[in-house]
């Protein structure tokens, strides 16, 4: 009758599916706005409004540099909500299980807070250093223009800090 059981290896697997869907397509749907933004954000003199930084962008780097960052924010966002939409569904059930039936009803909407902080915490740490390299693509001009220039120079450069210093700003938010 349903697709596959409740809470089954295939019932996160699909969970994981659509996270990956929803946050990976539609975050790098984006990524010419969140480059601009990204830029606003380090050199306001430059980038004045959003309609401003997309004409310096052209300008500068053609249409094709409105994509700067598209791998690592396919790449970071599609395991953030493989994990987000995966792990929420895991811990939901897990402290479910831990509460009992009729408290996880009663307890219900802090089950749920619960589940989905907990979710999160992976969730950014798998999206961390995605995140870190799309930064510095985005917003650091010779840096590196492609996700394989960018991981092994961050690498070489701060080791494997370099990925995870932003961490904590992204369980902030």
């Amino acid at each position: 009758e349903y697709s596959c059981e409740y809470g089954s290896l295939k019932f996160y697997a699909l969970c994981g599916v659509g996270g990956v869907l929803s946050c990976g397509l539609t975050h790098t749907g984006v990524v010419p706005l969140d480059l601009v933004k990204c830029r606003m954000q380090v050199d306001p003199q430059k980038y004045k409004s959003i309609f401003n930084g997309f004409s310096v962008t052209i300008k500068e780097d053609g249409v094709r540099g409105l994509a700067k960052g598209w791998a690592p924010t396919f790449i970071g966002y599609s395991l953030q909500g493989l994990c987000k939409f995966g792990f929420y569904e895991v811990f939901k059930i897990l402290y479910g299980n831990m509460l009992g039936e009729e408290n996880a009803y009663l307890w219900r909407t802090s089950l749920y807070l619960a589940a989905s902080a907990s979710a999160e915490f992976f969730a950014d740490i798998a999206l961390a250093p995605m995140e870190a390299a799309k930064v510095r693509i985005q917003t650091q001009p010779g840096y590196a223009n492609t996700l394989r220039q960018a991981l092994p120079k961050m690498f070489a450069e701060e080791g494997i800090w370099a990925f995870y210093k932003g961490v904590a700003p992204l369980w902030m938010r």
